[in-house]
C-alpha cells in the first residue's frame, strides 16, 4: 500500500501525539505518514522547534493538557515515560479520547485496573503498544503454534538486551520485558501460577539493570525472560521449545527472522539419549513495519469500533505478570 493510499484510509480519525522524544518520534511518523497526525506535545522546547519546522499546519503545545482537551482531536497517543502514563491516560479519558498507551499501561496492577474500569465507563477504547503482536514473524509464530506444527508447548524463553537508553524512572524488567512476556501469555493461553524474578543494580541508582524471570504456567510450560541494557549487544530473541519442533524468532536477523528445527531426541532404550539434529528451516513472512501496522490496527479499531488484539484487558495481564515479579525482585533484595 503506498503512502497516498493509506492517507485516505483514515480521514474521519485525529490524532495527538504525547511525547515526541526516542520512541515517541516514530509514532509521529506513522501517524503523519496515515494521514492522521493532528497535534504533537512533548515538554522539550528545542525538539518541538524541529517538529514544528517539519509539520506545517499540525498543533503543537508543550503541554498535555491543551492537547487532551482539543475538541478536534479523536485520538490521543501516549508516549511518555512509564511514571506519566496513568494520570495521562485518565485524563483522556475524561476528555472523551481513544487512547493508544505505549507499554507499560501504568506501574501498578492497581492503577491499570482504574484506566479499565473508566474506559469501559466512557465507552472509550484503550489499546496497549505491544507491538511484537503486530510483527509478521510473531503472527506466523502464533499460527504455526495453533496449528500444531510445534507441538505442544514445553518451554518459551526470550532475552531483549542492548548497551545504553537507561532509564531512572523504570526498573529494565518495566522497560524491556512486556513485550516478551505478553506474547508468551498469548502462546501459553493462560497465566502463570508462579513468577520468580532476579536481577542486579549495578549503576549508581536505584533501579534493576539486569533481570532474569522465570514463569511457571498451569501444566508442563515453562519460561525464562532475561533482560539487560548492559549488555555490550543487541539482542532480540525468542525461543519456542516444542515436543515436536523448536522455533526461533530473531529479529536482528535482517532476513531469516523466524526459523524451525525439527531436532529430534532419540532413546531407543538407552540410558543415554541419541541426537538427531535437523538442518534450521527458515519460514518466509510478509515484509511490513510492525510500528504501521500496530498503529493501522489502532485507527482501524476506532473506525470500526472493535475491540483492539492488544487492549486493556491483555494490557493489565502483562502488569499482573510484572507485578508479581516486581514484588519477588523486592523480596530478593
Amino acid at each position: 500500500m503506498d503512502k497516498s493510499s493509506e492517507k485516505t484510509e483514515f480521514t474521519d480519525v485525529r490524532v495527538g501525539v504525547i511525547g515526541g522524544g526516542y520512541w515517541g518520534k516514530n509514532l509521529i511518523r506513522v501517524f503523519n505518514e496515515l494521514g492522521v497526525l493532528t497535534g504533537i506535545c512533548d515538554m522539550d522546547e528545542t525538539l518541538m522547534e524541529v517538529y514544528i519546522k517539519n509539520h506545517p499546519g499540525i498543533f503543537f503545545t508543550t503541554d498535555a493538557e491543551n492537547l487532551i482537551k482539543k475538541k478536534d482531536i479523536d485520538a490521543v497517543v501516549i508516549a511518555t515515560p512509564a511514571s506519566t502514563h496513568y494520570e495521562l491516560v485518565k485524563k483522556a479519558f475524561e476528555n472523551g479520547k481513544a487512547v493508544f498507551c505505549e507499554k507499560p499501561l501504568a506501574l501498578t496492577e492497581k492503577h491499570g485496573e482504574m484506566l479499565i474500569e473508566l474506559s469501559e465507563k466512557k465507552n472509550l477504547m484503550l489499546m496497549v503498544g505491544h507491538i511484537l503482536h503486530y510483527h509478521p514473524a510473531i503472527i506466523k509464530l502464533k499460527q504455526l503454534v495453533d496449528q500444531g506444527e510445534l507441538g505442544d508447548i514445553l518451554y518459551m524463553y526470550s532475552s531483549r538486551t542492548n548497551i545504553g537508553r537507561i532509564r531512572h524512572e523504570e526498573n529494565i524488567l518495566w522497560s524491556f520485558a512486556p513485550h516478551d512476556i505478553s506474547v508468551m501469555l498469548s502462546l501459553a493461553k493462560k497465566m502463570p501460577v508462579k513468577v520468580i524474578a532476579c536481577g542486579g543494580i549495578f549503576l549508581p541508582h536505584d533501579v534493576e539493570d539486569v533481570t532474569l524471570t522465570f514463569l511457571t504456567f498451569p501444566g508442563k510450560i515453562k519460561a525464562h525472560v532475561f533482560v539487560s541494557w548492559l549488555n555490550p549487544f543487541k539482542e532480540q530473541k525468542f525461543v519456542v521449545v516444542g515436543n515436536k519442533k523448536m522455533a526461533v524468532f530473531d529479529d536482528t536477523e535482517p532476513e531469516n527472522k523466524l526459523v524451525l528445527y525439527n531436532h529430534k531426541i532419540l532413546w531407543n532404550h538407552r540410558e543415554v539419549p541419541e541426537i538427531e539434529k535437523a538442518k534450521a528451516q527458515s519460514i518466509p513472512v510478509e515484509k511490513s513495519e510492525p510500528l504501521k501496522e500496530e498503529a493501522k490496527h489502532f485507527l482501524n479499531c476506532i473506525v470500526k469500533k472493535e475491540k483492539p488484539l492488544t487492549d486493556g484487558r491483555e494490557g493489565l495481564n502483562v502488569l499482573r505478570v510484572l507485578d508479581m515479579a516486581e514484588k519477588s525482585l523486592r523480596e530478593g533484595r
